[in-house]
């Protein structure tokens, strides 16, 4: 599944990456299916800023999938790679339940324009059926798609919402 979201924010570019950057934690109250975010750690190395950030979602499992899927489906860390000179942002999320399984990563491109700042998105969500443990191998490629559909229906929103989010929050403290 391809991951491909546009955003706008109407402040500059500096501003709204920096915001993304290093206020994450505060734009929880802004996405309604995530419950927490935690920061673990931070290390910069040649000019780049690496951070680790672990999610807890609120998003509901289908009913369909409940027997053989947990909570940590919704539960995920995020290793990122924050550019500063070229305004970007590679990331690689790993769940916490079929870790092997799942494979997520992207880059956001942050691009100023005359009406602020505009976030591009990109990336690809794989889930390979194969390495799918601990369940009959029959529903394998059903709990796949379950699991893609799951994760990608999250996907949209909570970049959408958190842009919202950053929107606002920038708002309320300029």
């Amino acid at each position: 599944m391809l991951i491909s979201i546009d955003a706008r924010i109407p402040f500059p570019r500096p501003l709204v990456y920096a915001t993304y950057r290093d206020k994450l934690t505060e734009l929880v109250p802004y996405i309604s299916k995530v419950k927490q975010i935690k920061f673990k750690s931070s290390q910069e190395q040649n000019g780049l800023l690496y951070l680790v950030h672990e999610w807890s979602g609120g998003a509901n499992i289908p009913a369909i999938a409940r027997a053989f899927l947990s909570e940590d489906l919704l539960n995920w860390t995020e290793d990122s790679i924050w550019n500063n000179s070229e305004f970007t942002t590679s990331w690689h999320i790993k769940t916490h339940a079929f870790t092997e399984a799942v494979h997520c990563t992207g880059k956001n491109h942050f691009i100023e324009d005359n009406k602020g700042t505009l976030i591009q998105s990109r990336g690809e969500l794989i889930i390979d059926p194969q390495q799918i443990k601990g369940t009959p191998q029959q529903l394998t490629v059903a709990i796949a798609r379950i699991v893609e559909n799951s994760l990608g229906k999250q996907i949209t929103p909570n970049f959408q919402q958190m842009s919202e989010g950053v929107r606002q929050y920038l708002k309320k403290v300029q």
